[in-house]
């Protein structure tokens, strides 16, 4: 009695019906194959997404090459108004279609991580940046040691002041942060913090168009990609402890090669001295006792100060002031000057060196570029000293605590003029000082006759 009461589409004759056999023989593809050689932007936003097609021809004049200059007319200083400061996306009519095919970058935000030595390091990005998006604006936002770094780099136009670094900041300053990178209308956003959701929320909220970021490589950066353009994912803990070449993936995606436009080379690390810094600084060594091209920079004393200019990979790069008495005390020719981070170590220099020892209190590492300039050369631990010798091309000698340290830290030695003398044991306390002393002699020669 019940199947008189069911509804027609379900009557049982129509539903045997509807599952019998087919009468002709069907044949479906055992197996999908889709292959590509394509890297994804981000997995997180759609799996299927395998980035640009290689063999698609846009056939656009405007979207091959690099970017051109920026199209937009110049502000008018007697315009109270300002109305010909357009961000982007507010005058299109003389915006090309190419610029939004190619991705033109017109303003790019640096967010470092780290002091003078990862800022310091971070110089061939910036310069890769601007050899890629000719015409580009670049910004930086980074700890307030790490802004003094941008003293002695032409390619930066404001350096901001906000640390990166801290877990915990004051509300008002992190909003106040944000206020100010969404005004400045940029079109990438460049972070080397690791990334955890808070910190890519923070680049999310930026509104920049391209956000690229490291991430934690554990569990920490869950949830970051989905909130940023491209990540990065690092093979260590601690970026610094990869040494000089500690931004390479982030290099290497800068550079990546793209329509009609071939992979472009990192830069070597260079560095800019205004002329009033350099008039500065030697009045201020002038009165330690030395003069110019008649002096070498000793670097490295121990110090428990902020501005010992220390790497993050590479604690152990202080060597106490007995050590380096024992190094400096045979030079002749040239004159030792010792630089001190902090005025409370000049008695101990004087006391193991002397009354007639030249010592020099800096902090800023365009003062301490602008002294080894007029230098002779440079004995120094694994500090910025180093690192500014090579970029003036300065013949130095480092000090490591191990051949490791010193192959990450200071890659192509003998190109850059620089002796690297490692100790045996892994502390940088057991170096060899007849080794160092050694390689003093030899450099000393043509130290006197540079």
């Amino acid at each position: 009695m019940a199947s008189h009461h069911l509804h027609p589409f379900l009557s049982p004759s129509k539903f045997s019906a509807s599952i019998s056999k087919p009468s002709h023989k069907v044949s479906f593809p055992k197996k999908f194959s889709f292959s590509t050689h394509a890297k994804k932007k981000n997995p997180w936003f759609d799996p299927f997404d395998f980035g640009d097609d290689p063999d698609m021809e846009y056939g656009s004049l405007f979207s091959d090459g690099k970017q051109e200059e920026d199209p937009r007319p110049p502000d008018n200083p007697d315009n109270p108004y300002g109305f010909l400061k357009f961000p982007q996306g507010y005058n299109v009519e003389i915006a090309s279609l190419g610029s939004k095919i190619r991705g033109d970058v017109r303003r790019c935000c640096c967010v470092v991580s780290g002091g003078v030595y990862e800022n310091l390091l971070f110089f061939p990005a910036i310069q890769l940046i601007k050899d890629r998006y000719p015409g580009v604006q670049v910004d930086v936002v980074t700890s307030p040691r790490g802004k003094q770094t941008y003293e002695i780099n032409k390619n930066v136009r404001w350096a901001t002041v906000y640390d990166p670094d801290d877990d915990f900041p004051e509300p008002a300053e992190y909003t106040d942060m944000l206020g100010v990178m969404r005004n400045r209308y940029y079109d990438m956003i460049l972070s080397t913090k690791f990334a955890g959701l808070g910190h890519a929320a923070f680049l999310f909220m930026s509104s920049a168009r391209d956000k690229v970021s490291y991430v934690y490589p554990n569990v920490n950066g869950a949830g970051a990609g989905l909130l940023l353009t491209e990540t990065l994912i690092p093979p260590l803990l601690n970026l610094s402890e990869l040494g000089f070449n500690m931004y390479q993936q982030m290099t290497e995606w800068l550079g990546r090669p793209a329509r009609n436009v071939p992979r472009e080379p990192v830069p070597p690390l260079k560095i800019s001295i205004s002329k009033k810094l350099k008039a500065y600084v030697q009045e201020k060594y002038t009165n330690a006792g030395v003069q110019k091209n008649k002096y070498i920079v000793i670097h490295g004393i121990e110090s428990d100060s902020i501005a010992s200019m220390q790497s993050r990979g590479d604690k152990d790069s202080l060597l106490p002031i007995q050590v380096w008495a024992e190094i400096t005390k045979d030079i002749r020719g040239v004159k030792p000057l010792f630089i001190i981070p902090h005025e409370k170590e000049r008695d101990d220099v004087e006391e193991a060196i002397g009354d007639d020892a030249s010592i020099l209190f800096t902090t800023t590492p365009g003062q301490l570029a602008a002294i080894i300039n007029d230098s002779v050369g440079v004995i120094s631990t694994n500090t910025a000293a180093i690192q500014l010798a090579n970029a003036i091309e300065k013949p130095s000698i480092a000090l490591f605590g191990s051949e490791e340290k010193g192959r990450l830290f200071v890659p192509d030695a003998k190109v850059k003029k620089c002796s690297v003398i490692a100790s045996k044991t892994g502390k940088l306390i057991d170096i060899d000082v007849e080794t160092v002393k050694n390689s003093v002699d030899m450099l000393q020669g043509s130290l006197v006759f540079a």
